[in-house]
């Protein structure tokens, strides 16, 4: 395999490493904040903040996670055949069902950004030409000429209503990692089939 792509591979496993460690410490900052829910429900009056907190660590922790998952294949596979086979006949499929995973992460990416588009207040149909030019403006005009391109933020309809792009954010970036650490599985399959390993 080219060294660019074997640099690619080991670059996107260590970056995903890292951020899927981290996001394994969110567990503890979700057990905090359903300890104090259940703490003021029983003793003070309820928090109002609990719940949608609870809701965003465990979209950061799973999201966030994803990609480390991927990498250590610890994802949920029938094997009733697959442990059989060969070594090639492995990255085959595997490299097979990585491509239909891609395709599902660019459809939910581009869902991703619409929606975050839309708590960003951009009602609009094409959420990545919103995107760079929120990002162009943020360039060359600086941060309070990009904020004037926003519009009303989307919050959410409960009582505490917390703004929502955070969390959308949140999941685009992680859709996006996963990406990258689809691509990083493709390679490494094409590098079983051809007797390599990266």
């Amino acid at each position: 395999m080219p060294r660019v792509i074997t640099a690619y591979v080991r670059g996107i496993d260590a970056m995903n490493r890292f951020i899927g460690r981290f996001a394994m410490y969110l567990i503890f900052a979700l057990i905090g904040v359903l300890l104090w829910s259940s703490v003021s429900k029983t003793f003070f009056n309820p928090s109002l903040w609990t719940l949608e907190t609870a809701q965003f660590v465990m979209v950061a922790y799973y999201v966030l996670g994803g990609p480390y998952s991927i990498q250590m294949g610890s994802n949920v596979r029938m094997d009733l055949f697959y442990g059989a086979w060969p070594t090639k006949t492995k990255a085959m499929v595997d490299a097979f069902t990585v491509l239909f995973l891609i395709t599902y992460l660019v459809i939910l990416m581009y869902g991703a950004l619409s929606s975050t588009a839309y708590s960003l207040g951009y009602f609009g149909l094409e959420p990545v030409q919103f995107f760079w030019g929120l990002l162009k403006t943020l360039l060359t005009e600086g941060p309070t000429a990009a904020g004037e391109k926003l519009g009303y933020l989307e919050r959410s309809s409960t009582a505490w209503r917390p703004f929502l792009w955070p969390v959308k954010t949140i999941l685009c970036f992680g859709v996006f990692l996963m990406l990258l650490q689809c691509l990083a599985e493709l390679f490494r399959d094409i590098g079983r089939l051809r007797g390599v390993e990266i």
